[in-house]
């Protein structure tokens, strides 16, 4: 029970698919009290329905494009809760056709919007959140990919939004840590989920990444769910700034 008696935010969770909630099945398991929060009404539905698998959560309304509704979570979050132990931040998004075709002919509004939501959001979330984690010992993650690093296909203006997102956590890693705050990413190899399906040949990515990586095996939720659990709890405490790989070391690769 690593999070027995601490409180932290998860924010990403679409359905019993998504990474996010992978991460929140673990918390839970570790004993964390989990706030979750939904963009829209619609996908609210599908976390109320997963809400009954986990211990009590609270769950909130927020788009993190609009700064309004950021602040106003966390202003939620200090009248109910009082305080954050962590934040994990399972958040992107890019408009589906800036994900085909050639990356030189992203159009501006898809590039400001992908960086946006995918990238800016961390800074926004952290910013507000940080009067409820100074002083606690606190931990942020968020989520990452290879394509950050590397080109991959149809991955286009999605890979430069997570270049910044991992530019961010360092950056964001210094400014916080001496309020107590760490601040990691996980960078999961490809998995099938609601935003990934938006990555055209998703399936053959993972079919490739099975075939090659040396644990020969695809990468599920519960495995990077688990990875960020060490990663908000006390046992990575001396961790901040980095990006942590769990995709069966296909990262190694020079071919």
């Amino acid at each position: 029970m690593l999070l027995e008696g601490k409180t932290g935010l998860v924010m990403g969770v679409a359905n019993k698919r998504s990474i996010a909630w992978g991460i929140a099945n673990s918390i839970n398991k570790a004993g964390g009290r989990l706030i979750l929060t939904y963009q829209s009404e619609r996908l609210g539905e599908n976390v109320r329905d997963l809400a009954p698998a986990l211990n009590n959560p609270l769950l909130m309304q927020c788009d993190v494009s609009s700064d309004e509704q950021i602040q106003a979570l966390m202003s939620r979050i200090g009248s109910e809760v009082g305080h954050l132990d962590f934040l994990v931040h399972a958040l992107a998004f890019a408009p589906r056709e800036a994900l085909d075709g050639m990356y030189a002919a992203t159009k501006r509004d898809d590039f400001k919007t992908a960086l946006d939501v995918s990238a800016y959001s961390l800074v926004a979330t952290a910013n507000a959140a940080l009067p409820l984690m100074k002083d606690r010992q606190a931990s942020i993650v968020t989520l990452t990919y290879l394509g950050s690093e590397r080109v991959v296909q149809n991955y286009n203006v999605m890979g430069v939004a997570k270049a910044a997102l991992e530019s961010s956590v360092r950056y964001l890693a210094n400014d916080l840590g001496p309020h107590g705050i760490r601040v990691n990413a996980v960078s999961a190899g490809p998995i099938k989920t609601l935003a990934s399906s938006a990555v055209g040949g998703i399936s053959s990515m993972i079919k490739l990444h099975t075939e090659r990586a040396p644990l020969r095996k695809a990468v599920d939720i519960d495995e990077v769910g688990d990875a960020a659990m060490f990663l908000v709890s006390p046992l990575s405490r001396g961790i901040t700034g980095e990006v942590i790989f769990v995709d069966g070391g296909y990262n190694i690769l020079g071919v």
